[in-house]
């Protein structure tokens, strides 16, 4: 059993307190025992200066224990740091200096050359005055997971959390002897140069997947992913379906006849010309590169059935059977992702027509916004495991393709340009949005239904095995 003896001569039984058990020789004890904590007055903004001595906060200590340099240019006057030195020290090599508030627990030792600067309030110095105690084994121990964990659960603060001397000077602490600490330390940091080695050649493959992705995807919208088959179709021919099928929309009422209607064609002279309500112009210019003799331009809006345009503002509940498609379930790393979705009040639902209801095969294009404008998803009904109704936001802008349009293919075209739409935001910085006009101009590369088909598939082998080394990496 485990006993701690107070200087009044009591005794108490901490077995409780004791996560694991430790080597014969090792010692359990608190931190005071090892290391004496303290602060310093803090340093106000009024106090900064152009130059003078550097001192240093919690969120410069985070960047110091992460990268073991950082540019500072935070100093004060050398009669403030005299001063300052005078009441609360400076630390020596040697030190443990351990950010405080926020971001609390993030370690690093002074060196030598480092002891010239001073701390601010929300940076506590562990000082190392024990010959017995390695003080990189000091860092090692600090880090630990069972004291960060102490160092979380015993944090104070109202709106961040906040180490306290108190709290700190009675963490449970481990203390084996110094030869051992000695070789700790170097089998750590042996084994840490082999982890960042093994996440080095990590991060390099994530890197060559996403360039990969982008890869397959230009392959796929130029026409060189999968040969071409001369008894395909041709793309012309799907304009005439295209045409049939918006016929028989315009007579149910169920869209509007586009009175300037773009046509796009290529003329005898190789040129590529755009017909809008009878007037012809060369757009060349216009066009990014070449495709095969089977394939067709068009403008996205001719390649959809419904009119491409945002959601609406929804009301929210606390529970109904509508769900809200927002910017945050078409998620950056994940997909779609409707565990995230909020739900609608249904007073509004008659708001929402029915071909506004999210449907399988809808793109779905952020709109709003910085750091998610221009990202491109695709919904499919398997990601709605809630099984209700699903309607989109006023953030986000909806594609729907024509049937003789594989929407998958369609998906594959437009998320290849994503990077180029992030880039269309228009107004403020805070405030950019992706029109709904920009999305309906935008020049589609279209091949024969047949040949969208296998572009889909190979797609869809080619990222299945992608998908497969992500999951082992992860």
């Amino acid at each position: 059993m485990h006993y701690e003896k107070f200087q009044d001569g009591t005794v108490k039984c901490i077995e409780d307190e004791i996560p694991f058990e430790v080597p014969e020789g090792w010692s359990w004890c608190r931190l005071r025992d090892l290391l004496n904590v303290c602060s310093s007055k803090r340093v106000l903004q009024s106090d900064w200066k152009n130059e003078g001595i550097p001192f240093y906060r919690a969120r410069e200590i985070v960047k110091l224990s992460e990268n073991d340099f950082v540019e500072n240019d935070l100093f004060i006057s050398k009669e403030h740091y005299l001063e300052l030195e005078k009441n609360y020290g400076i630390p020596q090599s040697g030190d443990l200096m351990v950010s405080g508030v926020g971001t609390i627990g993030k370690v690093y030792i002074v060196k030598p050359a480092d002891q010239f600067y001073y701390k601010d309030a929300s940076v506590l110095c562990f000082e190392n005055r024990n010959k017995m105690l390695v003080s990189k084994f000091a860092k090692i121990l600090l880090e630990s997971s069972f004291v960060q964990l102490q160092m979380r659960e015993n944090s104070k603060g109202t709106t961040v959390d906040t180490i306290t001397i108190s709290a700190a000077m009675n963490y449970l602490c481990i203390v084996p002897p110094q030869n051992e600490q000695v070789r700790i330390v170097a089998a750590v940091q042996q084994a840490i140069v082999k982890v960042n080695e093994i996440q080095f050649n990590k991060d390099n493959l994530h890197s060559t997947i996403t360039i990969l992705k982008s890869k397959i995807l230009d392959l796929a919208i130029r026409g060189k992913l999968v040969p071409q088959d001369p008894n395909d179709e041709p793309a012309s021919v799907l304009l005439e379906r295209i045409r049939a099928e918006k016929e028989e929309l315009i007579k149910h009422g169920k869209i509007k006849r586009d009175k300037k209607e773009s046509v796009i064609f290529k003329g005898d002279d190789n040129s590529y010309y755009e017909k809008i309500d009878g007037e012809v112009s060369c757009i060349d210019e216009e066009i990014p590169y070449n495709i095969p003799d089977t394939w067709t331009w068009m403008r996205l809006e001719n390649c959809c059935v419904k009119e491409i345009r945002r959601g609406k503002s929804p009301k929210y509940a606390e529970i109904s059977n509508v769900i809200v498609f927002a910017q945050k379930c078409n998620t950056k790393y994940n997909g779609i992702d409707i565990s995230l979705a909020q739900y609608l009040d249904e007073t509004i639902i008659k708001r929402y027509p029915t071909d506004e209801h999210m449907q399988d095969g809808d793109i779905v294009i952020n709109s709003t916004g910085t750091g998610t404008l221009g990202r491109v998803g695709i919904y499919r009904n398997t990601d709605n495991t809630t099984g209700l109704l699903i309607v989109p936001d006023s953030h986000v802008t909806v594609i729907r393709s024509f049937s003789c349009i594989s929407s998958h293919y369609l998906y594959a075209f437009i998320k290849a340009h994503q990077s180029e739409l992030e880039k269309k935001g228009e107004g403020s910085t805070n405030q950019k949005e992706l029109k709904p006009l920009t999305l309906k101009e935008m020049l589609i590369a279209v091949p024969p239904l047949s040949e969208q088909k296998r572009i889909d598939k190979s797609i869809n082998v080619a990222f299945s095995h992608l998908a497969i080394i992500e999951k082992c990496l992860n």
